[in-house]
């Protein structure tokens, strides 16, 4: 669960969010009326034009052409899920752009198609138009998650295969070929012809020596995603032969080993880096030791960032005894070290962490781990799974540390129409780009942050990593997950991320424990004694007005709160209600304008204003329950006492 997600603030009008609901419905009505109707094909020249004349607008950044354009930020459907597809292309039926049918998820099918105009990038959607064989033209859309290593998915290459072809309709209700799963679509990278000019055929080791050229050339150029592709590429015509040439073999796993580090598929680096070890190197052999050194650092380095830092810690003492003058190695050593020490025993130098933020050096991220020792996960009682202690916990001790899984920085937001409930939110689109992007990255990771709560449970697909086409990941599970289960890192900041550990803390009006983030650190202390065994709860939303708490929860994380002090809030009358929100708005305007260092009048004032609040609690309904209504106003009054 999650809770102060400033995210999900929404300034709307009634009209705007009216005409907002009235576009998605019509949409959904067109759609439903067109299914499985035949594909009208498209002018080839026009819808190329107008193509680039989109293209050109974007780029001077123009106003999208959108029924949405009036929003202050972009606004996107969802409640509308659908499974990616788990079956590899070369096992699905070709098919041709003539066989569409509209609203139709062409299953176990595949769709070959190359670009054919420049693409059109939106904030929150990229589009393009792509011509198949028979060259019949169409409309190609790829929403929210459009980029990979932070390049454009539809600028990478020119030929792509699209697995179980959406058609559907746009927004502006025009028919496009749709893609939400970045799954679904395989970019196809141009394969240049490594053979010479003679028509003698070239050797496997020759052509794998001629992509490796070309993806060292890409690496320069920084075109990552294209030097993975060539390496991988010789790798594959090395496996194929019957005695692969070892050097070149190793020579390739550690590029691309490198490669993977900077795109951040810290899985791949380290299998690539130990399959790139040179086996037992005599102590003479400086070049063989210097290259192992090397190898041993890319190991560790992907390692440290997947958190396995006992892996972390053998690799950079294997590197620190191929390199003993090597300073970065003994100081990348002490640092996995002290993680292990936070890791196993919760011990953290606060002071540093915080000392490590200032001056805006980093966005946020601090270089720790997570401290989940004193926590378990289990059922919750009318609550699904809750975060429980396995120990005493002492008032003001730490319960739980966690670095966050994922953090989006000033984080991208979008207004979504929920097809399922008609609600209007905000959602952190940037950062499910962030989760998503991470796991396809990753797919070992993929398990723990799908076993978190969502509304979409992604049917067969929710439990798979990978196929032989790659990871897998449903975008719209990771929609519902983050909806349910980010954190906002404060107050207004506009940052937002997801603690796996810290998503199963669930909420109370009366929490015994509060939290503070250390940049991307997340810090659960225990505001009273907690018994082993007792469920940890935090606050999701600490207003003190009932009715705003109780649309609040309901609107963001789809539920009721009947704790103690709600039910008593519940009960009082709608008089009493309104008296206690208007004395609540004179202590918050009195706090925004009155400094702490204010006069003797402006306290016996401050002091009213609380009295006044607290005396709209019924003193024996509410007895043993907090005032939350006078809670900002006491803290200003005790900031003097402190």
């Amino acid at each position: 669960m999650s809770f102060e997600k400033p995210h999900d603030i929404l300034f709307l009008t009634k009209e705007e969010a009216e005409r907002i609901r009235n576009v998605v419905k019509e949409r959904f009505k067109k759609c439903s009326q067109l299914t499985g109707h035949a594909r009208e094909p498209r002018d080839s020249k026009s819808a190329i034009s107008q193509a680039t004349g989109a293209s050109l607008m974007a780029d001077m950044g123009s106003m999208a052409l959108s029924q949405f354009k009036e929003s202050k930020m972009p606004a996107l459907t969802v409640g509308q899920p659908y499974q990616p597809c788990i079956t590899p292309w070369n096992g699905l039926q070709s098919m041709k752009l003539s066989e569409l049918r509209l609203e139709t998820h062409h299953r176990r099918c595949h769709l070959a198609i190359k670009r054919v105009s420049p693409v059109v990038t939106h904030a929150t959607r990229s589009w393009t138009i792509v011509q198949d064989e028979a060259g019949d033209t169409e409309r190609l859309e790829i929403v929210l998650h459009k980029t990979r290593h932070s390049k454009e998915v539809l600028e990478s290459a020119l030929s792509f295969i699209l697995r179980e072809p959406y058609f559907t309709l746009t927004e502006e209700g025009e028919p496009t070929l749709r893609v939400d799963h970045p799954s679904d679509i395989i970019v196809l990278y141009e394969r240049e012809n490594p053979q010479p000019q003679s028509h003698s055929p070239v050797e496997p080791e020759e052509a794998a020596s001629s992509y490796k050229q070309k993806g060292n050339a890409a690496l320069q150029q920084g075109n990552l995603p294209l030097a993975h592709h060539y390496y991988t590429t010789a790798l594959d015509l090395l496996t194929a032969t019957s005695s692969p040439n070892p050097t070149l073999t190793r020579d390739l796993h550690r590029n691309r080993a490198y490669v993977n580090l900077l795109i951040g598929h810290f899985t791949a680096a380290k299998s690539d880096a130990l399959s790139a070890l040179i086996p037992q190197p005599a102590e003479n052999n400086v070049q063989a030791a210097e290259l192992n050194g090397k190898v041993y650092f890319r190991a560790a380095t992907a390692a440290y960032n997947l958190r396995q830092f006992e892996d972390a810690q053998d690799f950079f003492e294997k590197q620190l005894a191929l390199m003993p003058a090597n300073k970065a190695a003994a100081s990348n050593l002490a640092r996995t070290k002290a993680r292990l020490r936070e890791q196993r025993e919760g011990v953290y130098d606060f002071a540093a962490i915080r000392a490590s933020l200032a001056g805006g050096k980093t966005k946020g991220e601090v270089d720790a781990t997570s401290f989940v020792s004193y926590t378990e996960v289990r059922e919750s009682p009318g609550k699904g799974r809750g975060l429980f202690t396995v120990k005493n916990v002492a008032v003001g001790e730490v319960i739980l540390c966690e670095k966050a899984f994922c953090v989006a920085w000033r984080v991208q937001t979008a207004v979504t129409c929920d097809v399922r409930d008609d609600r209007i939110r905000v959602a952190a689109v940037g950062l499910e780009r962030a989760v998503v992007e991470r796991l396809m990255g990753n797919p070992s990771e993929i398990g723990m942050v799908m076993d978190l709560f969502g509304d979409w449970d992604g049917g067969a697909a929710s439990g798979l990593q990978k196929t032989v086409d790659g990871p897998v990941v449903d975008v719209f599970r990771i929609h519902d997950i983050v909806a349910r289960n980010a954190f906002g890192l404060g107050q207004d900041t506009g940052n937002a991320g997801l603690w796996v550990r810290a998503a199963y803390i669930n909420h109370s009006c009366i929490p015994n424990a509060e939290r503070e983030f250390i940049g991307d650190l997340m810090v659960v202390r225990a505001v009273r004694d907690i018994a082993a065994g007792e469920e940890i709860v935090l606050s999701y939303d600490e207003s003190g007005d009932y009715d705003a708490r109780q649309r609040s929860l309901l609107t963001t994380w789809g539920f009721e709160c009947g704790c103690a002090l709600c039910a008593a809030e519940k009960g009082d009358e709608v008089s009493v209600r309104e008296k206690r929100k208007r004395l609540t708005k004179e202590a918050d305007d009195f706090i925004k304008t009155v400094p702490r260092t204010a006069q003797r009048l402006a306290i016996l004032k401050a002091r009213r204003l609380a009295k006044a609040i607290d005396e709209t609690y019924e003193a024996e309904r509410f007895k043993g329950l907090p005032h939350l209504a006078s809670r900002g106003i006491r803290q200003w009054l005790a900031k003097g006492t402190s």
